[in-house]
C-alpha cells in the first residue's frame, strides 16, 4: 500500500487562516493519493517564511515518515528552488518524497538542487574573504579566533557517542508511545511484532522483522 504523509506550507499567518494557498496544497496532495489507490496518514501545516530555519511541522512530518516507513508528499517542488532550508532537510533527512507536480523528480533532484544551493553559498564566502583580503592589504587590522587544531582525540570520540545517543533517544520517542499502546491493549510481545511489521514500523537498525526480546527491551529501557 502507497503510504503518504502530507505536507503543506504557507508564508504567512493570514493565509494559514484564510486557507489561500493551503487549500490548494491539499486539494494537490488529496488527488495525488487517490490516483496511486494510496493512503494519506497525516497531515502537517505549517505557517512559516521560506527564509527561515525553523520549520517544527517539517520536522514531525518526517519523523511520521521514518516511523511509518511512509514517503512525504508536498503539492509543489518549484517551492524547493527557492528554499534552501527545506531542500537541505530532505536531503539530508533520509526520507523518500514526492512532489505533486513533478513526481517523477527524486533525491538526486533535490541533491543537484542543494549542490547548486552550496554553491552559491561559497561564492557569497570568497567573495567577503576576497573583499577582506583587499582591506588587509590597504592597511586595516583584521583579527578574530581561530582554531587550527584538526587531529582527532578523545573529544571527537565523545561527540561521536554523544550523536549516536541522540539518534537512538529519536528513535525510542517515536516508536515507544506506539509500543506501549499495543501492550496496554492487551497483545502479547509477539502479536505487538506482527502488529509492528504491519504498519510498517522497523527496529533501530532498519528491520523489518521484529523479535519478541527486542520489543521487551525497548518497553523496559524507554
Amino acid at each position: 500500500m502507497n503510504r503518504f504523509i502530507g505536507y503543506y506550507r504557507v508564508s504567512t499567518e493570514k493565509q494559514g487562516k484564510s486557507g489561500l494557498g493551503l487549500q490548494s496544497q491539499q486539494d494537490a496532495v488529496s488527488n495525488f493519493v487517490t490516483h496511486r489507490n494510496g493512503t494519506l496518514l497525516q497531515e502537517f501545516r505549517e505557517v512559516e517564511s521560506g527564509g527561515k530555519n525553523d520549520r517544527p511541522e517539517l520536522f514531525k512530518a518526517m519523523e511520521a515518515c521514518r516511523l511509518y516507513g511512509a514517503t512525504l508528499l508536498i503539492a509543489k517542488l518549484d517551492r524547493l528552488s527557492r528554499d534552501a532550508v527545506f531542500l537541505l532537510q530532505l536531503q539530508r533527512g533520509e526520507v523518500p518524497f514526492i512532489a505533486c507536480d513533478m513526481p517523477d523528480a527524486n533525491v538526486m533532484t533535490v541533491g543537484i538542487m542543494a549542490l547548486l544551493a552550496q554553491q552559491e553559498r561559497e561564492m557569497i564566502s570568497q567573495r567577503t574573504k576576497d573583499a577582506l583580503a583587499v582591506l588587509k592589504a590597504g592597511g586595516k587590522k583584521l583579527g578574530g579566533w581561530r582554531d587550527k587544531c584538526h587531529h582527532f582525540g578523545a573529544d571527537d570520540v565523545q561527540k561521536a557517542i554523544t550523536v549516536r545517543q541522540s539518534r537512538l533517544s529519536a528513535y525510542r520517542s517515536r516508536v515507544l508511545p506506539v509500543v506501549r499502546d499495543l501492550r496496554n491493549s492487551g497483545m502479547t510481545y509477539a502479536q505487538i511484532c506482527q502488529r509492528l511489521k504491519e504498519l510498517g514500523i522497523r527496529t533501530y537498525h532498519k528491520k523489518e522483522n521484529w523479535s519478541p526480546v527486542t520489543v521487551r527491551n525497548l518497553l523496559v529501557n524507554g
